[in-house]
């Protein structure tokens, strides 16, 4: 990827990020007793937990893209036909799946963690 491709995708995530940001805010209730998240659907959840819902689910898209790297490395392997090249292609890709997958299980550990802290202070 070149840097003009790079940078329109991180502006482009920024841009949904800003868009999709204010839809959690929603879920507080108006200090004047105006529920507008309630009459919305959208209930008076905690801002708290909905941001580690957000992150949980992020985290779980981002270990079924690391399951989809193993699955392609293992393909890749079995179908190098004794190339070496493929094979070594193949090995590559499962462990940098792997890596990916520790990392991921890691973070959720962390976040988890962090957000029972939050909760119990609250």
């Amino acid at each position: 990827m070149n840097y003009r491709t790079i940078k329109k995708h991180v502006i482009a995530g920024a841009a949904t990020l800003a868009l999709a940001l204010p839809v959690a805010v929603l879920a507080q209730t108006d200090r004047f007793g105006i529920n507008y998240g309630t009459g919305a659907g959208l209930g008076t959840r905690d801002v708290r937990a909905t941001i580690s819902t957000i992150i949980n689910v992020a985290l779980g898209i981002l270990g079924i893209v690391a399951l989809v790297i193993i699955l392609i490395g293992g393909f890749k392997w079995m179908t190098a036909g004794g190339n070496e090249e493929g094979v070594e292609s193949g090995k590559k890709a499962i462990g940098q799946g792997i890596v990916g997958l520790i990392i991921i299980f890691v973070a959720f550990a962390i976040t988890r963690f962090v957000f029972e802290v939050l909760e119990r202070a609250a």
